[in-house]
């Protein structure tokens, strides 16, 4: 008889090994052990695995049992998923671990369809090359001896884990039997997102308790399109984590960290589209999935429709920024300095604007206020000089302005003395008293760049009337939908404060 143990707690392993254990326990979870060609047990830690006929032919019947090919769809029925889910999983493994071209077969002609993603918005119009075969269809002879038993070592390709061999010149990367019959699995376990610009990210998760990873992935039947698409590779592992978490409580949670896979291009190959570009480790903070959360509902995607009636979904920039501060450990607005040179806010600066009056801290808000008002007192200066001209203000130039004035310091010295001049020459009430705070916190730690990160996204978020008129109409004209929550409300009369 043979037999095989694969153990979450093997020292051998590594995690995409220790997730396709995951998965072989999923699969194994929809499938009966009456007339089946092998018997198992499964724990909390560990799936064993007992037969009496060759290897070949036990590895045919699960893999048979747990890959089908419907509609074009790679289906696995212990997932149970719906169309749309059966769309996302199909695109998802054929473009991270079946994304070269031998490693699977796609119609030539491509197929029209359609996804509701919210209630009232256009659906989402998508052309698919319908999937007619692939690596876990197929025999796998590669893996056997001419009588049916495992070879000592298997060579494997990328198609079990993208970037698992950077390069072939000494062969293929060889593979126990344990550790190829894991990474055969290793697909229902993995989290799939299509990101910007011909990329994806495949996500994979720790799992230390296989019961309890069972139990959570089966109550959600697989991500949606809305879910899929996603904008950046950290924002995809916070937002596998989230739904993790999401589909758990606080004492059951057990998924301590992810690895996230970024593919794309490398001039090295072009035969394959989706090479491993970076890695990302996760360790998610309750803090930090809370946080992301609340960004990800400020920031979310869109659907946008142009005159010919085509419709795709847009993705914010501005969450992807978050995502990678909060995984880095950062607070999340760093770097806003060099986001602002990259990119335009359009529609997405209410959102920024909310989350400047939620998450800053004491010290942060000091100083955040104190800009906020001296670019309050430096409009209403200009508004008059601009209404002794008999003209109308120019809000971008007085922004630009303020702006240049506090990101052209390149040290901490100079920042200093820059900071201190912009708010001596225009003196708010929201300054009084607190020079000595916003100072001292300035100089400690070399805090200087989150200082000018802040007072430049201080002047971006200030909530002027004729800012958010322009904002609308940026967005509009950009295909964005403008926020339609109107926060000018609270201080309409921005302009017209007396000086102090």
């Amino acid at each position: 008889m043979t037999q095989i143990i694969l153990s979450l707690f093997d020292p051998d392993t590594l995690l995409p090994h220790r997730a396709g254990t995951a998965g072989l326990s999923l699969a194994l979870s929809a499938l009966s052990q009456e007339n089946a060609p092998l018997q198992w047990e499964t724990n909390e830690e560990a799936v064993k695995l007992f037969w009496e006929c060759s290897d070949r032919e036990v590895v045919k019947w699960l893999v048979s049992n747990t890959y089908q090919i419907q509609d074009g769809y790679l289906n696995v029925p212990a997932l149970k998923l719906d169309r749309q889910g059966k769309y996302t999983f199909t695109q998802g493994v054929t473009s991270t671990l079946l994304q070269h071209g031998q490693q699977r077969s796609l119609s030539k002609n491509s197929v029209a369809i359609n996804f509701q993603i919210d209630e009232g918005q256009p659906e989402i119009q998508l052309n698919v090359r319908p999937l007619l075969e692939c690596y876990y269809t197929r025999d796998l002879k590669e893996a056997f001896t001419s009588k049916g038993k495992f070879k000592s070592e298997i060579p494997l390709k990328g198609h079990h884990l993208p970037g698992l061999v950077e390069s072939f010149v000494n062969g293929a990367y060889k593979e126990s039997p344990k550790g190829f019959l894991a990474l055969l699995f290793l697909p229902l376990a993995c989290g799939y997102y299509s990101l910007p610009g011909w990329r994806s990210a495949l996500v994979i998760p720790e799992v230390i308790n296989l019961k309890e990873w069972m139990r959570r992935r089966q109550s959600f039947s697989g991500r949606t399109y809305k879910h899929f698409r996603s904008s950046s590779a950290g924002e995809s592992g916070l937002k596998f984590l989230l739904q993790e978490q999401t589909a758990s409580d606080a004492k059951t949670f057990k998924v301590n960290y992810c690895e996230v896979y970024q593919l794309g291009g490398q001039p090295w190959d072009t035969s394959q589209t989706y090479l491993k570009q970076a890695v990302y480790r996760i360790h998610p903070t309750k803090e930090m999935l809370s946080l992301y959360e609340e960004a990800s509902y400020l920031f979310p995607s869109r659907v946008v429709k142009n005159d010919k009636g085509e419709t795709w979904l847009a993705v914010s920039k501005v969450l992807p920024w978050i995502a990678d501060n909060l995984i880095a450990g950062n607070p999340w607005y760093t770097g806003f300095y060099e986001f602002r040179k990259a990119n335009e806010l359009y529609g997405e600066r209410q959102g920024l604007v909310k989350m400047t009056q939620q998450y800053l801290t004491e010290e942060e808000r000091s100083l955040f206020d104190a800009v906020q008002g001296a670019f309050k007192v430096m409009l209403a200066n200009e508004h008059q000089e601009a209404t002794k001209q008999g003209r109308q203000l120019d809000y971008k130039q007085v922004t630009d302005k303020a702006i240049y004035r506090l990101q052209r310091p390149s040290s901490q010295q100079q920042f200093a003395t820059a900071l201190v001049s912009f708010l001596s020459r225009f003196r708010a009430h929201s300054a009084k008293g607190k020079g000595l705070e916003i100072y001292g916190w300035l100089q400690s730690n070399n805090n200087w760049r989150r200082a000018r990160d802040l007072a430049l996204l201080a002047i971006a978020t200030y909530k002027g009337k004729q800012q958010d008129q322009a904002e609308s109409s940026n967005a509009e004209d950009n295909g964005l939908t403008p926020e339609v929550e109107n926060v000018d409300q609270v201080e309409s009369q921005s302009y017209e404060y007396p000086l102090t």
